[in-house]
């Protein structure tokens, strides 16, 4: 006999996780399938390992500057391979917890990967289970290049699982996974060379905040390539070249990073009418699709693909079927930060946008660039950069844009700010908090 539930979750990362656990509390009989480790892309595989690793890789300079504040060190250097074991043991440990959360939160775990067998009904290893609704929420995974030997290469997920790292390496891609992994794998003391299709890396952030990042770690040492894409990659594991239009690449790694795609492979979407968009699952304000019982949230949908978003969505949605507190998530306003060196975090429209909205006369700048006091005696490092845009009709601030160290820290309280409609007159009013980097948003003159 098939075992039934109030809700099935296909998928336990972020947006699965929360919404099981939420609608739980609501005393929802729910079940959550899972093929891989609980806890999903972002703490097996993505935001919580990455920022360990950007940790690590920092203490080169941490390290590097101690002199010039008065701390005498011997010779040191990295080892990798330490800090990528410790990592994985940290992401053990995190697995471990969110079982015992859901084990604590009355969620029953079923290990496998479900496939629809029709709109109700969930086939995992040979068991059928049905739900009067169903959410999808399995994620999304890397993609590789269509090029000859793509295969060779590294996707960002199988780069913590390394137990060592090559001498060097060539990073495709200018997103955000791109450029914190050449930041990382620099400051872990790997020649790095990456390739960039555009002329400039993080398209889509503020142009002039991502222009500072890049000659930030242009000026660190990655060779980075801009309007190069490769073409084929040759060679046998350790050993590989990497093939452009104009050049030949050496190196002992490849990590392709240009793109993520919803894992949409193995669902049967079909056996359910379930309607897919592209390579995504539509939904409405509501995460629910064509299936007026099925849902979906986080990256499979395609549409603000980040961890806080996904648990929003997820709470949303227990918190409006099964809660009586009907609510949406607003996806207008989420703050983003790119964990590179230089930190870049952002919240509100960038300059091009406010301008695409606003028109050129309708929009102020307001910047300050400088060298941080942490770099006044050791006497190096990039410039922080610091960004308001603003709404000339109505001296709204549209846009907050930060480079530089705590960049996300500060980012995430202005998104407060921005998101109650201050003003540039509100930021001017509130009082400097002094000596500190974030002072410069409340003294920009006017």
């Amino acid at each position: 006999m098939n075992e039934h539930f109030d809700l099935l979750v296909l998928g336990a990362g972020s947006g699965g996780l929360a919404a099981a656990k939420r609608s739980a509390s609501y005393g929802a009989k729910v079940a959550i399938v899972e093929g891989d480790r609980v806890g999903g892309t972002c703490v097996i595989r993505g935001c919580v390992p990455k920022k360990l690793l950007v940790y690590g890789s920092a203490y080169r300079h941490l390290l590097g500057d101690a002199a010039s504040y008065g701390w005498e060190l011997g010779s040191y250097k990295p080892n990798p391979s330490t800090l990528l074991a410790h990592v994985r043991a940290e992401v053990d440990r995190l697995n471990q917890l969110h079982l015992g959360f859901l084990e604590k939160a009355g969620v029953k775990l079923i290990t496998g990967w479900g496939r629809f067998d029709d709109g109700r009904t969930i086939t995992v290893g040979g068991q059928h289970y049905t739900a009067d609704r169903i959410l999808i929420g399995v994620g999304g995974r890397p993609q590789r290049p269509q090029i000859p030997g793509a295969d060779l290469g590294w996707v960002s997920d199988e780069m913590f699982l390394l137990e060592a790292l090559p001498e060097r390496i060539v990073i495709v891609g200018a997103g955000f996974i791109a450029c914190e992994f050449a930041c990382i794998l620099n400051g872990l003391g790997v020649q790095v060379t990456q390739l960039v299709r555009g002329e400039q890396i993080l398209r889509g952030f503020d142009r002039e905040a991502a222009l500072v990042v890049q000659e930030a770690m242009q000026a660190e040492g990655i060779d980075l390539r801009c309007q190069v894409s490769p073409t084929g990659i040759t060679g046998s594991p350790g050993a590989l070249t990497v093939n452009t239009q104009t050049d030949s690449l050496p190196c002992g790694g490849v990590l392709l990073a240009t793109g993520r795609r919803p894992f949409l492979e193995g669902l049967n979407l079909e056996a359910a009418g379930v309607a897919v968009e592209g390579d995504r699952i539509g939904v409405d304000a509501d995460q629910r699709t064509n299936i007026p019982h099925i849902y979906a949230v986080g990256d499979v949908t395609d549409r603000i693909n980040l961890t806080p978003v996904a648990i929003d969505e997820g709470r949303a949605f227990a918190d409006t079927v099964y809660g009586n507190k009907p609510r949406q998530v607003n996806h207008g306003l989420v703050a983003m930060a790119v964990f590179s060196q230089p930190e870049l975090a952002t919240v509100g429209l960038s300059e091009e946008q406010a301008v695409a909205r606003c028109g050129a006369e309708g929009v102020k700048v307001y910047r300050a660039k400088f060298r941080p006091m942490a770099q006044a005696l050791p006497k190096r490092g990039p410039a922080a950069l610091l960004k308001l845009v603003v709404e000339i009709a109505s001296g709204k601030v549209l846009g907050c844009h930060m480079v530089g160290e705590h960049s996300a820290e500060v980012i995430q309280m202005a998104a407060i700010a921005i998101g109650m409609g201050a003003t540039k007159a509100d930021f001017d009013r509130t009082m400097a908090l002094h000596p500190s980097v974030s002072e410069e948003f409340v003294t920009m003159p006017g």
